[in-house]
């Protein structure tokens, strides 16, 4: 018989499991209460990671929240001042009385093994939680209940109790410092190595450094501004980047998941295609490509199926789900770059008050899913109908729709910014393709903006300059914006204000010479150079001699 089948005997044979009864320990429970009646410092451990909760007898429960009240009101803990809180809450007769009481401060002689304890009430805690995750599971699973997906509610359950379990405790500041400088030194040692994910805008890569492990990455912007295709760019920049590689010297590529919310797979992957390729959208969507865009489209197609992006076009989905499919993918595949578009079409699958507060409990959530899954998120979001209204529309954070905890919980905030419309003919073209990327906060830097080109025919955005020489010519350019043309630009402006002019003092101008009085001799002027055969060129040294030399020099 298989030792998985031997062992599933054993705990159909379990006492408890025939019986029904739930997972805990009398003696245990008492003993930890014990602990923080007879010693100074059990409690301060003992108060911090339990709740009243998971004590299994009623009792107990009663008794350790009687001892959170003389915590929160600064008193110490003991049998005198005990005793005292649970007759003003009134539930000393529930508990057992004073007799009971006085049993549990002798349960046992010493608190050294009081960890010992807190394991076992923790642990046994934990059993009970998963029964009752587990019966809501069931029971929603033989409802058959439509209104809510069976896996959906298994997830949020389960991922609620392993939230709760996470506690970090206090690291010592000796121990963080350690490891900061440890990290520190490794990238001075070796500034290639690939930490980061690499941005494929220069100028952006260098403010932000790429992005970094556990961030949150807010991209924004009003419709139709291109929020999706950059998106894409950093995904499939950092999908083909080849510049990690592994300890043999392999290329390790960048592993990246893309959420979509309003774009099927295959919408993405056209996208996709045409941006790599530098190929025509339209071409390709009416069927009128060249053959040498098929031949960069197949050639892109190569590019990209070698490369590791894995797209989930799942229209409902929330950050449970999105975390528990990242789980997956970072177990079987690893995971390097996760994208979400967007955040107004996701919801949060809880009963909340409002849709701000919806808003901020995703937000937190894939906070701190980027923590737990050790990578970066890039969520795309909307911008508010306000900034329609103002007269200067360059974006702030307070136009992000319901900002309220989007501004707190993100570690980098982007804004995607255009001055000119696309198909604005007012201007040129250079003018009207360029857009600005606002970095309006930078956890760990500074901020700034950076100006790339967008590519609509490609849905693609690049450097604004793809080659050096085009940004130096730009940057020798003079500058004829206020320069002086000769003539006013308002002939009937009034006259200019004072502009601060002060004339120089009355000492510093020569003297009127006295009438009458001889002009100063003047130094003559020493008489021009005559040439070797007598000839002199003059006053004016650049006059030409006027005799010729012989009569073949005459015209």
């Amino acid at each position: 018989m298989p030792v998985g089948a031997i062992k599933q005997d054993k705990i159909k044979e379990h006492p408890n499991v025939k019986a029904r009864i739930l997972p805990h320990n009398d003696e245990a429970e008492e003993a930890l209460l014990c602990c923080a009646l007879i010693d100074e410092d059990a409690p301060i451990t003992i108060l911090n990671e339990l709740k009243p909760d998971d004590f299994y007898q009623n009792a107990h429960k009663e008794i350790f929240g009687a001892m959170l009240s003389l915590s929160y009101k600064d008193k110490p803990i003991d049998f005198v001042t005990l005793v005292q809180e649970l007759e003003e809450q009134g539930v000393m007769e529930t508990v057992g009385g004073i007799t009971y009481i006085s049993a549990i401060t002798s349960f046992v002689p010493s608190a050294d093994n009081y960890r010992h304890y807190l394991d076992i009430v923790k642990k046994n805690s934990l059993l009970r939680q998963l029964i009752s995750a587990s019966q809501k599971i069931m029971d929603k699973a033989y409802s058959g209940d439509g209104d809510e997906d069976a896996l959906g509610l298994a997830e949020r359950e389960i991922y609620s109790l392993s939230e709760k379990q996470d506690k970090s405790s206090l690291i010592d500041m000796n121990e963080a410092v350690t490891r900061a400088m440890k990290i520190m030194d490794d990238k001075q040692n070796n500034p290639t190595d690939q930490k980061t994910v690499p941005i494929p805008f220069e100028k952006l890569n260098e403010l932000l450094g790429g992005f970094h492990q556990s961030d949150l990455v807010l991209i924004a912007a009003r419709p139709a501004q291109g929020k999706t295709s950059l998106g894409m760019n950093f995904i499939s920049h950092a999908a083909l980047d080849k510049s990690r590689k592994t300890p043999s010297g392999k290329v390790d590529p960048f592993r990246c998941a893309v959420f979509s919310l309003e774009m099927s797979a295959e919408q993405l992957a056209t996208r996709l295609m045409c941006s790599v390729a530098k190929v025509s959208m339209e071409h390709v969507n009416s069927g009128t490509r060249t053959q040498q865009e098929s031949m960069r489209l197949v050639e892109a197609q190569r590019k990209l199926s070698e490369s590791m992006i894995y797209v989930d076009d799942s229209s409902l989905t929330t950050p449970i789900e999105i975390l528990s499919k990242c789980r997956r993918l970072k177990r079987e595949h690893g995971l390097d770059l996760v994208l979400v578009d967007y955040l107004q079409l996701m919801s949060s699958g809880k009963r909340v008050e409002s849709r701000q507060q919806e808003v901020s409990d995703i937000t937190r959530t894939m906070k701190i899913a980027a923590k737990e899954l050790n990578v970066p998120i890039l969520l795309l979001s909307q911008m508010s109908r306000d900034i329609e209204k103002r007269t200067d529309k360059k974006p702030q954070m307070s136009d992000l729709r319901e900002s309220g905890a989007i501004e707190q919980d993100a570690d980098i905030i982007m804004f995607l910014y255009r001055e000119h419309d696309p198909n604005d003919q007012t201007v040129d073209e250079d003018t009207r393709t360029k857009c600005d990327i606002i970095v309006a906060k930078h956890r760990n830097g500074r901020t700034d903006k950076v100006t790339v080109r967008w590519h609509g025919e490609y849905t693609t955005f690049t450097d604004l300059y793809e080659n050096k020489t085009d940004a130096a010519i730009e940057a020798r350019m003079p500058n004829f914006e206020n320069h002086f043309t000769g003539m006013d630009d308002d002939p009937l402006a009034p006259p200019p204000e004072d502009n601060g002019f002060v004339p120089p003092p009355i000492d510093s101008y020569d003297a009127p010479e006295e009438r009458g009085a001889k002009k100063k001799q003047e130094k003559p002027q020493e008489a021009p150079p005559k040439s070797a055969d007598g000839f002199s060129f003059g006053d004016d040294p650049f006059s030409l001699p006027v005799k010729p030399r012989n009569d073949d020099d005459i015209i």
